[in-house]
């Protein structure tokens, strides 16, 4: 089964269970989105050399990570999120074949290390998840924003504290995003997407592995 038939299914018993005025409430602000992801970084640049904490205590440094092996990063909202919890899980099913290929699998998401131990443990990942509290990361991408006021309140109606939980003070969010990156820095695939139950497939993010440029330094 593909990612994107479990986030289907996920989202159809979601819909069915909160009822249609909320979920057209998320398709509208989701449709607000668009510009921001067309917008944001993309393949042929140069993705971000920068140093964040890991889930295990440690720090993780990208520039010495792109240095020495291709890099998929995957963005991810939070460990509330069940979208992003399914694809966490889908990419740790692939992380044998990533390894297999001399490449490297990072997660990134806002939540604090606390929080981003909680994600890792509960989906029994074994690839780092870093912290990118401060959403530098995602800004320097240009992939964060601020939440609109309907859907702050609705997070706030689920229990969803985004300001104590990423631990920064702030209603912001990373959109999902996934980038291939080759040795060296240079991205070769980047899947940004506005509606955060659309997820770029782990396996099309294992195939851009394959392309010419994935080990040229």
């Amino acid at each position: 089964m593909s990612l994107q038939t479990e986030l289907d299914a996920f989202k159809s018993a979601w819909t069915s269970r909160v009822g249609d005025d909320i979920a057209s409430l998320v398709e509208n602000d989701n449709a607000t989105l668009q510009d921001l992801a067309a917008r944001a970084v993309g393949e042929g640049a140069t993705f971000p050399a920068l140093t964040l904490p890991n889930h295990k205590g440690g720090v993780t440094d990208l520039a010495a990570v792109m240095a020495e092996s291709a890099l998929i990063v995957t963005f991810y909202r939070g460990g509330w999120c069940p979208y992003c919890n399914l694809e966490l899980r889908a990419y740790q099913a692939l992380l044998p074949e990533i390894s297999a290929r001399g490449a490297r699998l990072v997660a990134v998401s806002p939540e604090t290390p606390d929080h981003t131990l909680t994600t890792a443990e509960k989906n029994a990942l074994a690839f780092d998840v870093l912290s990118d509290t401060d959403g530098r990361l995602a800004d320097a991408l240009g992939i964060r924003y601020e939440l609109s006021a309907s859907i702050k309140a609705l997070y706030q109606k689920f229990g969803h504290d985004l300001p104590v939980h990423n631990g920064d003070g702030r209603w912001s969010l990373p959109v999902p995003a996934t980038y291939v990156v080759g040795k060296g820095g240079r991205i070769l695939r980047a899947h940004v997407s506005p509606d955060y139950r659309t997820r770029l497939e782990p396996a099309a993010a294992l195939a851009a592995l394959a392309a010419p440029a994935t080990f040229a330094a």
